[in-house]
Parts: C-alpha cells; sequence; structure tokens
C-alpha cells in the first residue's frame, strides 16, 4: 500500500472525524452533489456522511477533498416552478445588457471589460 493511499484510507473517521476513501475507492451509496444532480437527486439537509481525498500539488493543504453524501437519504430535486423560470431569464438578460449602449449582446457581457465588446474596442469594429 502506498503512503497516500494510507493517509486517505480511514474507513472508521479515527482520524478524520468522517469515514474518508482515496480517490476513486468510495464504497456504494455515497455520492458527490453533482453525482447526485446527474440522478436528479439533492443531498436535503444530510449532513456530509464520508469524504474522498487525493493529494493535489497545487493547493495549499496538499490535498483535495470531496464530500459524500448517502444516496439512500437523498430527496429529490425540486422541480422548476414558473417564478423561478422568470427570475432566471431577468438575471440572463442582465448579463447580456451591455451598461454603455442598453442593447442585448446576444452573450454575457465580460467582467473584465464591463460592457460588450463593440463599445469597449469601437476602432476594431471599422474593419470589418
Amino acid at each position: 500500500m502506498s503512503p497516500t493511499f494510507g493517509k486517505c484510507f480511514d474507513p472508521n473517521g479515527t482520524r478524520y472525524g468522517i469515514p474518508t476513501y482515496p480517490w476513486r475507492y468510495a464504497p456504494d451509496g455515497y455520492a458527490t452533489r453533482r453525482q447526485l444532480r446527474a440522478r436528479g437527486l439533492r443531498p436535503g439537509g444530510q449532513p456530509v456522511a464520508a469524504q474522498v481525498m487525493r493529494r493535489c500539488r497545487g493547493r495549499k493543504s496538499g490535498v483535495l477533498v470531496a464530500h459524500l453524501y448517502r444516496v439512500d437519504r437523498a430527496k429529490p430535486v425540486r422541480p422548476m416552478t414558473s417564478r423561478k423560470w422568470g427570475a432566471l431569464a431577468l438575471a440572463m438578460l442582465a448579463r447580456r445588457t451591455c451598461p454603455v449602449c442598453r442593447l442585448d449582446a446576444g452573450y454575457c457581457i465580460p467582467t473584465s471589460l464591463g460592457m460588450c465588446v463593440t463599445c469597449a474596442y469601437p476602432q476594431g469594429q471599422s474593419a470589418a
């Protein structure tokens, strides 16, 4: 067994407080939030049941952790209501509207520019 595998394998939770497994070695019945969402489920207020851990050189702590939830306790995703769809449409419209020319750019305005590309670079558009 490699030393990294040994540090990440704690099925009783004595070292980290919750059961910990190496990356891709979690037992069946556990899933991350994204995996639950892909199945049409959500955690539904349940606490974190376990975690998977792997080494990651790019992080300050040196490890990457993903929380796992029990699939049998997960609840179905709540359906979108018409008001939620409307609020989402208005939020996306606000992200697409240029604050300078007040036109719908057809794409999300880059936060680095703060305005549409046409307003940010007016001299570059005359060549086309």
